[in-house]
């Protein structure tokens, strides 16, 4: 994206952001932020949520007696 100034190009940005684009804000020729849309943020913090709890899942041993199905009915009662 050529250089444009943020405060006047905001609404633009936004529905650039919008359609997926991504912008990196700089001051003075340093990057400072990033302008991107949340929706791919989530995707990617959910995506290593589930990771992080299939491997908690599967360095835990089996709980001995424990019967999953009688706790799914234990909180229906």
């Amino acid at each position: 994206m050529q250089h444009v100034e943020a405060k006047t190009k905001l609404p633009e940005l936004l529905r650039g952001v919008q359609a997926g684009h991504r912008y990196t804000i700089t001051l003075r020729g340093q990057p400072i932020a990033h302008l991107l849309p949340v929706q791919q943020k989530k995707v990617n913090d959910a995506a290593a949520a589930v990771n992080r709890m299939r491997a908690f899942t599967r360095s835990r041993k089996p709980t001995p007696g424990l019967v999953l199905k009688a706790l799914v009915n234990e909180g229906r009662a």
